[in-house]
């Protein structure tokens, strides 16, 4: 299985250096800061509990476990429409429709199939797959201008719905999520990262996530090790996150910051923080 989504700071590209770092054996699996969820699909462990606090993600997560049926027809006619114009700027002013489509729907609390669809389209159709939402809490990433997109593999979204009804998944907060957690069980935090700069991108909802919250995230996951929890992070490799986390084992790698405006600046260092040797 293959994450449905782009997604900010997604760890396909680390996924072998995590799995070398997980413990032999653990129980449960709780992954509270979902993302694209690429470790989760990797695993596929049927024990597992995943979280967000981005309502829109959550509920396309919800979407395709509960609903795929009547979701693959709404993501076709988006495919098959955006796909059907001749050049980029017809295309372009499509995406730009859904977009405002998006909008309208965006802070709803109920479920809406609509927005699960669009969120999955705008996610291929825009700038990098990234998304990023303004203080009002709307999305507004631009157009990546391509005139031909793919939002989906029918037979990747059917075996994710398929291994998503053995999975436990809500809209919460992360420290909620994991407050069940027992000795023996897996913890997995991928939080937004910590700014590398006063300008980096961390609006993934329109709280954002704030130094505060990266200080509440690490008293997080010393509790949860003083209760026999395997605790597994990654961030930045910023002196902030080093000192949060300096009573921990530190894992620096190399990655590729593949949202990043500058090519020259899509090479960087994370580290890979655990509980247990």
């Amino acid at each position: 299985m293959q994450p449905f989504v782009k997604w900010a700071g997604g760890k396909r590209q680390l996924i072998p250096e995590i799995l070398n770092h997980l413990p032999q054996q653990f129980n449960h699996y709780y992954e509270p800061f979902i993302g694209g969820g690429a470790l989760l699909f990797e695993l596929g462990l049927e024990k597992s509990t995943i979280s967000d606090n981005n309502r829109v993600l959550i509920d396309t997560y919800i979407a395709i476990r509960d609903h795929l049926n009547d979701l693959i027809p709404l993501l076709n006619e988006l495919q098959n429409e955006h796909n059907s114009f001749d050049d980029k700027e017809k295309s372009n002013e499509y995406y730009y429709t859904k977009r405002e489509r998006f909008n309208e729907l965006i802070l709803g609390t109920d479920f809406s199939l609509e927005r699960n669809a669009l969120f999955m389209y705008l996610n291929k159709a825009c700038f990098n797959g990234l998304y990023r939402v303004n203080a009002s809490g709307f999305f507004n990433v631009p157009s990546n201008q391509k005139k031909k997109i793919n939002i989906f593999e029918n037979d990747n979204l059917n075996q994710i719905s398929k291994f998503l009804q053995t999975v436990q998944i809500f809209h919460q907060d992360f420290e909620t999520t994991v407050q069940n957690a027992n000795e023996g069980d897996l913890v997995f935090f991928d939080s937004p990262y910590a700014p590398l700069n006063p300008t980096s991108f961390d609006s993934y909802t329109k709280e954002g996530f704030s130094t505060e919250e990266h200080i509440r995230l690490s008293n997080v996951f010393q509790r949860l090790s003083e209760r026999g929890v395997y605790c597994i992070l990654t961030n930045h490799n910023t002196d902030f996150i080093r000192e949060l986390y300096s009573d921990f084992n530190l894992f620096e790698v190399n990655v590729k910051r593949l949202i990043n405006r500058d090519a020259q600046n899509r090479t960087g260092k994370e580290l890979i923080v655990t509980n247990f040797g």
